[in-house]
């Protein structure tokens, strides 16, 4: 019988080289040595195949060397079905994301369905002094408490963040512009009553503008909110 392939081994197996050198472009700070150049459908497939085949541990081992193994490291959390694993999981991960790239390949599908039990732990995350954990808390926010779940406490929560960290900021910038597509009435109030900081309220409106989730009479409207 075959032995179990080495997971890094397996990530170098899928290696694009000009993927590689086109990723670490995006990644400031990153080591291209470090970037071994999986494309995300790819590492999905590994993860998946990975979960199946019982070498979670393997995958979940930290500290890393490479991008690639944290990305990996990701997808396979965001596949844990139970929410109690999923939270011990993802909670022994975050001190070590360093990028965005990967804080946003995390989510886990354990926390769809306990919306009530993830919000504590939001609260928790949006508060801590790790940028990554911050703007994992708000993506949280963004992708389960928009829909049915929404309240405006969750876009007070956000507005209330005070930042000097562009990768937080980003976050809170993409959250509004989302909120307004999916929650318009209630979260216009908070670019026309200056509830934001000026860089965030006006790259807010800026990545509304871009949305095609808006309409043109939304958008005409977002403008004459710029500060100047």
């Amino acid at each position: 019988m075959m032995g179990k392939k080495d997971v890094r081994e397996e990530l170098f197996g899928l290696r694009d080289e000009k993927y590689a050198a086109f990723q670490s472009k995006l990644i400031p700070g990153t080591d291209p040595a470090a970037v071994i150049g999986v494309r995300l459908p790819a590492l999905r497939r590994l993860a998946k195949e990975i979960v199946k085949d019982g070498r979670k541990e393997e995958a979940l081992r930290l500290p890393h060397e490479y991008y690639d193994e944290y990305q990996l490291h990701a997808f396979v959390i965001s596949l844990t079905k139970d929410f109690g694993e999923c939270v011990a999981e993802t909670e022994e991960f975050l001190p070590y994301i360093d990028n965005w790239a990967v804080c946003d390949t995390l989510s886990p599908v354990a926390f769809t369905k306990n919306r009530e039990r993830l919000i504590p732990l939001i609260m928790k995350w949006i508060r801590s002094d790790r940028i990554y954990t911050v703007r994992f808390g708000i993506h949280m926010l963004m992708s389960h408490f928009l829909g049915d779940s929404f309240s405006t406490e969750y876009p007070e929560l956000v507005a209330g963040i005070s930042s000097s960290e562009y990768y937080v900021n980003m976050m809170r910038a993409w959250y509004f512009a989302t909120a307004l597509a999916k929650q318009y009435d209630s979260v216009i109030p908070f670019l026309e009553d200056n509830k934001l900081d000026r860089w965030t309220h006006n790259k807010t409106i800026q990545k509304s503008i871009e949305s095609y989730r808006i309409s043109d009479d939304r958008k005409e409207y977002l403008k004459s909110l710029r500060l100047h």
